[in-house]
């Protein structure tokens, strides 16, 4: 091979790669660029915040993948985090404030003045937390129940779900934050083992959906049912059952990043997660999960949750006004949408439903 053959066939491996992992390089690009116009951006301080905000983030995108794969959607998971939220702060609670939560349904039921029921108990946190992972996993069924067997469509199902859901959480703590949580459940955020805990129980879960995505044979039929349902309906697959799956597991990783961020703010929020749910959709998005099922996998999951995680983060560190975010956001994000349709419409891939 000779000098110019060699060159040519570099330059086209590099630009493969480049185009794989489009979003990482524009992530690592933006990142640089920022840290020479804000220098607070690349400050150590400012990557522990970054490392903070992006491993919760990622669990609930990699929940939204699942649904998206099949060609669902999930508004729901916001509300599944206010939810599972203060069921289990109420549960671990070491106190609480008669004055505060005298009017809440919960008090006296659940918790009281010395505590939740499991206050003092070994057993405490994980309970709670167990407890918190079921709520997730229970509403995530029905979703996936009202979609898969009423037939019903997944956005107007999670919608009904986010505002249900999200006014129950509200409801039952009178919208008040629980606090005085065992410090053994606000360490999960905290403590470190080499790594933050957080870093190691989102990785391990997201090694685990890359592969049952790629390597197993429910991975094969998530995607053989985003790609065309009525195809694989035909070829045997358990369709209703696939599409209840994914959106049980949406649930249950809204949960998980629900433990995580609560143990971060120490305390039980019946308004967690109110402002994500543009996020992770955004994150879904960009990262090149489609909007109409049968494309995506961890790795653009992992990547557009860091690259929107770096958006939102040099965004506020210009101090822009609430409004300015907002559309920044939404602007990207509709980019994204708009690129993900042109290249379904292009490969003729929206015939299949």
């Amino acid at each position: 091979m000779n000098d110019l053959s060699a060159t040519t066939s570099l330059m086209h491996g590099i630009q493969q790669l480049l185009r794989r992992n489009f979003v990482l390089t524009l992530t690592v690009g933006y990142f640089i660029v920022m840290s020479a116009l804000l220098p607070a951006f690349a400050s150590s301080r400012n990557l522990a915040n970054l490392s903070s905000n992006f491993w919760p983030l990622l669990s609930l995108v990699i929940g939204q993948l699942l649904v998206m794969i099949v060609g669902g959607i999930d508004l729901s998971q916001s509300s599944i985090m206010a939810l599972a939220s203060v069921c289990g702060a109420s549960l671990m609670c070491q106190s609480a404030d008669p004055v505060v939560f005298a009017k809440a349904p919960l008090w006296n039921i659940i918790f009281s003045e010395q505590g939740g029921i499991f206050a003092g108990s070994v057993f405490a946190v994980p309970a709670a937390v167990a407890v918190m992972l079921t709520v997730g996993i229970l509403v995530g069924f029905f979703n996936g129940f009202a979609v898969a067997y009423l037939k019903m469509p997944p956005f107007i199902v999670t919608l009904v779900s986010m505002m249900f859901f999200s006014g129950a959480a509200i409801y039952l703590t009178a919208s008040e934050n629980i606090t005085h949580l065992p410090t053994s459940f606000t360490a999960l955020a905290q403590k470190r083992v080499l790594l933050p805990i957080p870093v190691w129980i989102v990785a391990a879960s997201a090694i685990v959906v890359h592969i049952i995505l790629q390597h197993t044979a429910f991975g094969k039929k998530l995607y053989a049912v985003g790609l065309n349902a009525k195809a694989a309906l035909i070829s045997g697959i358990n369709v209703p059952m696939v599409t209840l799956t994914a959106f049980t597991l949406s649930g249950f990783f809204a949960a998980l990043g629900s433990v995580i961020y609560s143990a971060r703010l120490e305390g039980g929020r019946p308004t967690l997660g109110q402002d994500l749910l543009l996020d992770v959709i955004g994150a879904a998005v960009i990262g090149g999960i489609s909007l109409f099922g049968g494309r995506g996998g961890v790795r653009d999951a992992f990547a557009g949750a860091l690259f929107f995680t770096l958006l939102a983060n040099s965004l506020n560190l210009m101090n822009l006004s609430f409004f300015i975010v907002n559309i920044v956001k939404g602007g990207v994000i509709l980019l994204a949408a708009a690129a993900d349709a042109w290249r379904v419409g292009k490969s003729g891939g929206m015939s299949k439903r």
